[in-house]
């Protein structure tokens, strides 16, 4: 059976973490958890039980940014030389840990090297979402598949499934133009400039239920200024 890291990264998350843990562990089987952490303190941290084997914990403490928390995770995991299936989602339980095990199986089905759930395919959903948000997600979305020239619906969504190979490409290129968000869209195009196959199946995407959103509107510019910016250099990101 194949080994899986899930990478969370985690930013003032202590309300919802240990239960996201309990989840992925009861749904998921052959799993560790590599939470990578940069809120302030280390309270997360010791929450988590440090016997035991299936968390790892990392905390960052003079780094941001949810894009390079999730390529440390991938170093982390890489380190060990042991997982065939690299799993990046967020702390907060927008991504569902009942979709793992049918999104895994999918995801080796199709024998592909980057899943992406998709909140935009016909049988996906958006549930608790502002219209700004709503509005604001489509625009950055659009803009990235028409601007990177990529066929895909969903370019921002960080609830995905990563070859081995794939994660090890994406941790020695990624990064370059950004720590935040843009890393996801980065992802996407390094990986179809190198033919690593590429796919989207349907999630539904539950907008938090406890705790403070990290995403603000600096963040969405960013990450809409980082689209551009791809667009300009994609040719080059091999």
């Amino acid at each position: 059976m194949k080994k899986i890291a899930i990478v969370i990264p985690t930013y003032n998350e202590l309300e919802n973490i240990e239960s996201l843990i309990k989840a992925i562990l009861k749904n998921t089987s052959d799993v560790t958890i590599f939470l990578v952490d940069d809120s302030k303190d280390e309270s997360i941290g010791s929450l988590i039980n440090s016997k035991n084997l299936k968390v790892k914990y990392f905390h960052r403490k003079n780094e941001r940014g949810r894009g390079s928390a999730v390529l440390y995770g991938f170093r982390k995991a890489l380190e060990e030389d042991k997982y065939d299936i690299f799993i990046e989602m967020d702390a907060d339980f927008s991504h569902d840990p009942q979709e793992l095990n049918s999104h895994i199986k999918n995801f080796e089905n199709l024998e592909l090297d980057l899943l992406i759930a998709s909140r935009y395919l016909k049988n996906s959903k958006i549930i608790n979402w502002s219209i700004q948000r709503k509005v604001l997600s489509k625009l950055s979305n659009f803009l990235a598949r028409v601007l990177l020239g990529i066929n895909l619906k969903d370019f921002t969504n960080g609830f995905r499934f990563y070859s081995k190979r794939a994660a090890e490409k994406v941790t020695n290129t990624c990064g370059n133009i950004g720590d935040g968000f843009i890393i996801l869209s980065e992802i996407i195009v390094v990986l179809n400039n190198n033919n690593f196959k590429i796919s989207e199946i349907s999630t539904i995407f539950v907008n938090r239920v406890r705790g403070e959103s990290s995403v603000n509107l600096k963040l969405v510019l960013a990450s809409l200024f980082g689209i551009f910016k791809l667009y300009f250099i994609k040719k080059k990101l091999l």
